[in-house]
């Protein structure tokens, strides 16, 4: 991980005492979040201990990325999620990167067989050159010996990591794969709402394909589509859901899909991709892969991510990303004061570890995450 000299600035005098400092609110207090429906299924899971152990009550309103942006504007709740950074209207809102997840590429094809797409492949798939399962493209990326990055673990089972927060490696597999992919359509589900999660999702091509995606990186998927969304090619082929919800309902009810969303949304007989990187080797959407990925960034001064998708990190999983907190710094009152000291639990491996699928900031970026923390009221 990289990170800019401005954020090193007095970084870690102040990051032990930002986690270790006990907020003084009364017990009995409700507080409200919203934003990202990314960023659901974690909150919401972390939420029954903190609630256990402070007596208070977190409701989540999960819509996407960029209401949490527009509630964070308005000052609605009393904090928002994003999975894009954003320029707040106030001064004071501050953008915390908490939490680094996958975006996982979620399938619904027959069979048990695991799918691998190398980031080409996966580009062309989304922006309509690539419209049959059997393609060459696709049969080339799962008719080959295929490497996985196997990491260490730590005595807990929990991965370990050196001093940038990149997980270690601890081997490397290979294995000849074979799959028959049937002669059907792919059916594109996408996201309709403004998403940050689409945005993450589309940058990588726009980083790495720009000859083919020309327009800019949107929140609304239909923005950034190479094409007319709407051709004669594409109607009915292409369905757009509101939330990742909507995504994974509409994977669910089309044979011969494949779409995008956080991790947990792959349910059922839906499964997720595994997506190849400029190391050679191909990772499943998991923290520790993800972590791979994040730690090759570079943290800016406004602690905002770029991300390195040309990492050679092994075993980096290419659409890892990073969800932001926006949290109001000058709020104050017992409601500021307990959504404070429930964004140090999100910070926290205690929530991270609540799903396998999510990964705490480490290294130094967790000692900036504290910095940000320690401006936000405890009382």
């Amino acid at each position: 991980m990289k990170v800019s000299k401005t954020l090193k600035i007095a970084v870690a005098a102040v990051a032990v005492a930002a986690f270790a400092a006990q907020s003084a609110f009364a017990s009995g207090v409700s507080i409200q979040a919203g934003g990202s429906s990314f960023d659901a299924t974690l909150l919401n899971t972390c939420k029954v201990a903190w609630q256990n152990t402070t007596s208070n009550t977190f409701t989540y309103n999960s819509s996407d990325s960029g209401t949490g942006q527009k509630n964070a504007d308005a000052g609605i709740f009393d904090a928002n999620f994003s999975d894009s950074g954003y320029v707040p209207a106030k001064s004071s809102i501050l953008n915390i990167p908490l939490v680094m997840a996958p975006i996982a590429v979620i399938y619904n094809l027959p069979g048990s067989k695991p799918l691998y797409l190398s980031e080409k492949t996966l580009s062309d798939i989304f922006a309509g050159k690539v419209t049959k399962w059997n393609d060459a493209e696709i049969a080339a990326d799962n008719n080959q010996s295929i490497s996985e990055v196997v990491y260490a673990k730590n005595a807990d089972g929990s991965t370990k990591k050196d001093a940038k927060g990149a997980p270690v490696v601890l081997r490397t597999v290979n294995t000849k794969r074979y799959y028959t992919l049937p002669n059907q359509t792919i059916h594109l589900v996408v996201r309709s709402d403004s998403s940050g999660t689409t945005k993450n999702f589309v940058t990588l091509f726009t980083k790495t394909n720009a000859d083919v995606w020309t327009k800019a990186a949107d929140k609304v998927f239909a923005n950034s589509f190479p094409g007319t969304i709407n051709g004669a090619g594409n109607i009915g082929r292409i369905q757009a859901y509101s939330g990742s919800t909507g995504v994974s309902a509409g994977l669910a009810a089309t044979p011969y899909s494949i779409g995008y969303a956080e991790v947990s949304y792959a349910t059922g007989k839906l499964r997720t991709a595994f997506l190849g990187n400029a190391h050679g080797d191909f990772a499943p959407p998991s923290a520790a892969a993800t972590s791979a990925f994040v730690a090759g960034a570079t943290l800016g001064s406004t602690g905002l991510y770029s991300f390195n998708y040309g990492t050679t990190a092994p075993g980096a999983y290419i659409l890892g990303i990073v969800s932001y907190a926006l949290v109001d710094s000058a709020k104050s009152g017992a409601q500021a004061a307990a959504m404070t000291d429930f964004l140090k639990f999100v910070a926290s491996p205690a929530c991270a570890n609540t799903s396998p699928n999510y990964a705490a900031e480490s290294g130094p970026v967790a000692d900036y995450v504290a910095s940000l923390l320690a401006k936000l009221p405890t009382k």
